[in-house]
């Protein structure tokens, strides 16, 4: 049987969110890692298999759940939230704030941590970051994978916030603001300029200081209302075309498979060199890179 106009009224003002409608707030975009969660030091802790693994994916969505708090009170209307650690399976789905929408596993696309990002949105926010590869005094460091020792678009060595805060410059959208250890607040400080920061805990070698999970999940909420009250401040992040993407592997079957995508080369015992106008052509064949 057919619905009545009533009916199908009362229906989009019950389910907005499912219908895809907005009220003109600010429309906001969420990438969840774990590495940078409070209190995580260990790779067991962000591991499915791991004994306290359970624990921290409750961190996790309660750092998320603070974050959707400081965007509502900012005004935001549409809040996607992208699960981006390991399986993509990991923020609790009946623990999350019931205002936004949960985007889990991957689809195989190149947008990846980035996966459901568009033109429509007026900011981005970056919850559980860590920092590239190699940093000093940082929690869990890496970029993509264990076998990614660096990669650079421009010269500009990028952690993973580096280049999924260009995936988001490709839309206009600005990367607002990033909770994580203190040593991915510095770089996306160095990276972006203008960008609100929470670091939820600071290395010391493998070791760790950290924030009270309250404390944290009250900074965060802070700092997020405070970054969208005062949008205006930030700028999306881009390079200058023509675009060169480095990457060094320490693989050599890596570096092999990734030497035959289109237009690669392989410039060092390690490295693959890839040229392009596009910055998405960029995003894709790092994709190709590290997957293989």
């Amino acid at each position: 049987m057919k619905k009545t106009a009533a009916a199908l009224l009362l229906t989009m003002a019950i389910c907005p969110a499912v219908s895809g409608q907005s009220n003109d707030g600010l429309k906001v975009f969420i990438s969840v890692d774990m590495e940078g969660i409070t209190g995580v030091v260990h790779w067991e802790e962000v591991s499915r298999t791991g004994k306290d693994y359970d624990y921290f994916r409750a961190v996790m969505t309660r750092e998320t759940n603070a974050a959707i708090e400081g965007a509502l009170a900012a005004g935001a209307t549409e809040i996607i939230v992208r699960d981006s650690h390991g399986s993509a399976r990991n923020i609790l789905p009946e623990l999350l704030d019931r205002n936004a929408r949960l985007l889990r596993d991957w689809s195989g696309s190149h947008m990846s941590m980035m996966e459901g990002i568009d033109e429509s949105f007026d900011a981005v926010l970056f919850i559980g970051y860590h920092a590239r590869a190699g940093t000093p005094n940082a929690l869990l460091e890496h970029t993509s994978s264990g076998n990614v020792t660096n990669v650079s678009v421009n010269g500009v060595s990028l952690p993973e916030a580096g280049y999924n805060a260009l995936v988001a410059g490709n839309f206009d959208v600005p990367v607002v603001f990033t909770a994580g250890d203190r040593a991915i607040c510095t770089q996306v400080t160095e990276l972006f300029g203008e960008v609100e920061t929470v670091a939820v805990k600071e290395g010391m070698g493998g070791a760790a200081l950290n924030l009270h999970p309250e404390v944290a999940r009250d900074r965060i909420r802070a700092g997020v209302e405070r970054a969208l009250s005062n949008i205006d401040r930030f700028q999306p992040y881009k390079l200058t075309a023509p675009y060169t993407l480095v990457v060094t592997l320490k693989d050599e079957k890596l570096v092999h498979n990734g030497s035959f995508y289109p237009g690669v080369e392989r410039t060092g015992d390690w490295e693959l060199t890839f040229r392009h106008n596009d910055i998405m052509e960029i995003v894709k064949a790092w994709m190709f890179m590290r997957r293989m």
